[in-house]
């Protein structure tokens, strides 16, 4: 009987819930319909067009995988990676741009959820993905952590299903840089990141095969640094996931 009743009054009940507290997109703020989660109905078909899509294996642009030689792109054929892969959920357009930049400069925390579902979609397909040792988010400086409150990058690795790799944050930012959107070109932007991370003492990264965690990819600059201090300190692979890849320098 308490099942029966239970089926008669749960959509009641949900209808009258959903009447005092509409729900509203977590992007755009809209009320969205009762069967919609998460995201309006615009934004969700938005987001859908910067999923998928054939990209470079090595340094995440688009990129059709009939042109890639020795997995490399057009682009890349002649760049030097000290990470050797990456993996992206999508590209940097609406309405995944709005979602990363409220996520880490507006405290909207919560769309960790959509997040996770891009992450864990896209990652278990990719190649390297079984023989992870440590998830390692991108870190921020410890004045941009207390301002902020939080690494954003870090919310998001613990986000990810894995059945054996653990999140590690012995790599650590120990200078303050600028803001890499500001910088024009891929040197400025390399020279900007040059030697401001570093590994904790006590590490334990020899022989390790490692993802990095971060939102976004542009020109690669902070990525490729935190892959070289990461190898200097022994890891033997260095893998990068972004939720999102410029397809040109920003």
């Amino acid at each position: 009987m308490r099942i029966f009743a239970d089926k008669i009054y749960k959509p009641v009940i949900d209808g009258f819930n959903h009447l005092l507290w509409p729900s509203v997109c977590l992007n755009c703020s809209q009320r969205t319909a009762e069967a919609d989660k998460f995201l309006c109905r615009d934004c969700w078909d938005g987001l859908s067009e910067s999923l998928g899509g054939d990209y470079c294996p090595t340094c995440g642009r688009d990129a059709t995988r009939y042109g890639l030689v020795n997995n490399r792109c057009p682009n890349c054929i002649n760049e030097q990676f000290h990470f050797d892969g990456i993996a992206r959920a999508g590209i940097y357009t609406s309405p995944i741009r709005e979602m990363i930049l409220a996520f880490k400069l507006s405290d909207k925390t919560e769309l960790d959820i959509i997040f996770s579902l891009l992450a864990n979609s896209a990652l278990p397909s990719v190649e390297f993905f079984d023989s992870i040792d440590y998830f390692v988010p991108v870190p921020v400086h410890w004045t941009t952590r207390i301002v902020r409150g939080y690494n954003h990058t870090q919310l998001i690795a613990k986000k990810i299903e894995h059945p054996t790799a653990k999140i590690n944050t012995d790599l650590v930012k120990i200078r303050q840089t600028k803001d890499q959107t500001l910088l024009a070109s891929p040197k400025k932007r390399a020279a900007n990141v040059r030697d401001a991370f570093a590994v904790r003492d006590g590490h334990d990264f020899a022989g390790k095969k490692i993802c990095l965690i971060d939102d976004i990819k542009t020109s690669g600059a902070t990525i490729n640094e935190c892959a070289k201090t990461l190898k200097q300190a022994g890891a033997k692979k260095i893998y990068a996931f972004v939720l999102s890849s410029a397809s040109r320098n920003l």
